[in-house]
């Protein structure tokens, strides 16, 4: 027999209370000689006895009641038969994310989270069902030495995990067991920016252990990425870091170092540059290596080309040409033919951005010139009335003056802005079409302050050369395959054709993706910054995460691996105990009555 609560062994002591009830009741006098009662005397000697042993029996009957009560606190529990366990399913959960890579104690806290594990498994039987499940939810089931080599094997996986729905994955494995005795064992550093969801643990029991240590100190890199998303050629990256105190970093592109510096406590920096490099480039923001090295540098990938030729039509208005002046002053864009900017009736090559007609009498011309350029879109009925335009950047943008934008067959294409319930700017290959003259009486776009960025991205981002960009992911997850590539190139510049959906690689990196053999754009692989942010869970607070009824703490690894399976394995006593401390209750109450009667 044994308590998973002993500490509540202490509530044993309230048994002085009818003790000390006891003993105050018996009433201590001077005896005086009352000649007249003298025959009552006998009878007093004759009924005292009864009288001491039913008192005795009455305090005996609150010690128990009390003692009882302590100990169903304490959760007792009782071996099913015979010494060592009964056969158990067992699920030891591994918390493997990032975060358990930091070095507590002059070693990687997982190194502590793989002796315990194994520790565990030595402990295991012929007759136990034994699975290792990890903090991304692998499951693995096999014997207690080759679950023993598995542990040793574990790596940190480079993002974060997700406790809940590995806790539930090793619920499901232990309830199908077909074992009474189910067990679940986690190990984990109780990172609270894991814990997002409540886990379900079946009916198996749960005994937890994450370490009563604050976590180390941590800097690391936040944010790591190119401004605007391609250069032409110029840019700049933007850089945050997380740290106590002030910080030395390093910047890099294509593998050389083009920026170094410090930075304050939290400070985003940004470093401006002109590389020689062109085409797609990775890069990397990187810190020195401390306690929790994997956080340390943040990769990030940029399009680098020469500045766009953009040519301007006198149709368009003042507005276009004098915003592009300015682009062409900041060397985003130069004069020349590689970009056409025209109203759609003068069109007659792509790329371009086009833009509506002013003279709705162009309409038609615009419509052919539209079809002549392979252009699967054409300008309905006008509308007229101000309308809000909805969109990213466009905040406080109206429309007054409007064409509907149709879809032809087949058109693909990007809704950038909306207009009511149509589209008031599309985006796709090689083209953007604006439903709208570029002019104060028909939009207010043009006099807002959004619209020279605006126009600077259309230019040297979505109208300059492949229709590529780089797209975020976190570490191990699953993404839908962007429509604009085909295959994907490793680290060791073998591509991979890609199907409807892309396995995100498992280490952090910048992945390029290809069509037709030519790199488009690229998959950037870092870590949550979440994830950096070690701050713990206490185990009280981890406990109240978890089915109160069915969850325990351990506070040292021994008294962990110890619980592992005579917890699972043995009966829950405080029902039995609880009944006992009624029973107690009942029998005193009949007692007293019993007393009350007779002395009437």
């Amino acid at each position: 027999m044994g308590f998973l609560a002993p500490w509540y062994l202490l509530l044993a002591g309230a048994v002085a209370v009818p003790l000390l009830i006891h003993l105050l009741r018996r009433k201590v006098g001077r005896r005086v000689e009352f000649p007249a009662a003298r025959y009552l005397a006998r009878a007093e000697q004759e009924h005292s006895r009864n009288l001491r042993i039913r008192n005795l029996l009455l305090m005996l009957l609150r010690v128990l009641a009390v003692l009882a009560i302590a100990l169903a606190a304490a959760r007792p529990a009782a071996r099913w038969l015979g010494a060592g366990h009964a056969p158990t399913a067992l699920a030891v959960v591994v918390d493997n994310s990032l975060s358990s890579s930091a070095i507590v104690g002059g070693a990687p806290l997982l190194d502590q989270f793989k002796t315990m594990a194994r520790d565990v498994f030595a402990h295991a039987t012929g007759a136990d069902r034994l699975w290792l499940v990890t903090i991304d939810g692998n499951v693995r089931g096999g014997t207690a030495g080759v679950l023993r080599d598995e542990v040793s094997r574990l790596e940190p996986i480079a993002g974060a995990g997700d406790p809940a729905g590995a806790i539930t994955r090793a619920a499901s494995v232990v309830g199908s067991s077909g074992l009474a005795a189910r067990q679940l064992a986690l190990l984990t550093d109780g990172q609270k920016t894991e814990w997002e969801h409540m886990p379900s643990t079946g009916n198996a029991q749960i005994l937890v252990y994450a370490p009563r240590s604050p976590p180390p100190a941590n800097r690391a890199v936040t944010l790591a990425e190119p401004r605007p998303a391609r250069w032409t050629p110029s840019g700049a990256v933007a850089a945050r870091f997380s740290s106590r105190d002030s910080t030395t970093y390093r910047i890099t592109l294509g593998g050389r170092t083009v920026a170094r510096g410090t930075a304050a406590p939290n400070e985003e920096v940004t470093v401006r540059t002109a590389p020689p490099e062109r085409g797609w480039v990775a890069g990397t923001v990187e810190l020195e290596p401390d306690e929790l090295a994997g956080d340390n540098t943040r990769h990030f990938a940029v399009w680098i080309g020469p500045a766009p030729a953009v040519s301007v039509s006198q149709s368009v208005g003042p507005f276009v040409a004098s915003a592009t002046d300015v682009l062409r002053t900041s060397s985003r864009v130069v004069s020349g033919n590689d970009i056409a900017v025209v109203a759609a009736d003068e069109l007659t090559r792509l790329p371009a951005l086009i833009i509506a007609p002013a003279d709705p009498v162009r309409l038609g011309a615009a419509n052919r010139a539209l079809e002549r350029a392979g252009v699967p879109w054409r300008f309905g009925a006008r509308k007229a009335g101000q309308t809000d335009v909805r969109g990213a950047g466009f905040e406080g943008v109206s429309a007054t003056s409007r064409y509907e934008l149709v879809a032809q067959p087949g058109a693909v294409a990007d809704t950038l802005a909306s207009s009511g319930a149509n589209a008031w700017i599309v985006a796709g290959p090689r083209y953007v079409i604006v439903a709208s003259p570029l002019t104060p009486d028909a939009t207010s776009f043009p006099v807002r302050a959004s619209f020279v960025p605006w126009l600077g991205t259309m230019l040297t981002e979505r109208l300059v050369g492949d229709a590529g960009r780089a797209v975020d992911a976190s570490p191990g997850a699953r993404i839908s395959r962007p429509r604009w590539a085909d295959a994907m190139e490793g680290a060791d510049g073998q591509r991979v054709p890609l199907g409807e959906t892309i396995d995100v690689p498992a280490r952090p990196g910048a992945y390029f993706l290809t069509r037709a053999g030519r790199r488009v754009g690229a998959l950037v692989v870092n870590a949550p910054p979440g994830e950096s942010i070690l701050d713990r869970y206490t185990p009280a607070e981890l406990r109240a995460l978890l089915p109160a009824d069915r969850a325990l703490i351990a506070g040292d690894p021994a008294g962990w691996s110890s619980m592992a399976f005579r917890g699972a394995a043995r009966r829950s006593l405080v029902g039995p105990t609880l009944l006992f401390a009624l029973l107690m209750i009942v029998i005193e109450a009949m007692a007293i009555r019993a007393r009350s009667r007779s002395a009437a």
